[in-house]
């Protein structure tokens, strides 16, 4: 699974810009309102709305959204469903200029 969430997280980073997070959601939340084995794609949606997505053949996928960091900056915060729709991983990268 490691390899998979890996993978995915670089699919994604390797593609155009994703959607920036609404202003509503502070980078603190995050680990509270996106809850690995908790957390549905339907919360998921209501918290942060629609992003980037890889569907995978195992029907995973992972979704890509953008933190605003200041100054211009952002920081990618990576989220891996089940095939069920239930939020496995996250994973918060680097922050680095907007794309």
């Amino acid at each position: 699974m490691t390899r998979l969430f890996a993978l995915a997280a670089a699919v994604l980073l390797a593609g155009c810009a994703s959607a920036p997070l609404p202003g509503s959601v502070a980078r603190e939340d995050l680990a509270a309102r996106v809850v690995p084995g908790q957390t549905t794609k339907s919360e998921l949606l209501a918290t942060l709305g629609k992003t980037r997505a890889v569907v995978f053949d195992s029907r995973f996928e992972a979704w890509l959204y953008e933190i605003p960091a200041g100054a211009g900056r952002y920081t990618e915060f990576v989220v891996l469903l089940d095939p069920q729709g239930v939020v496995r991983k996250t994973r918060r990268g680097p922050t680095g200029p907007a794309q």
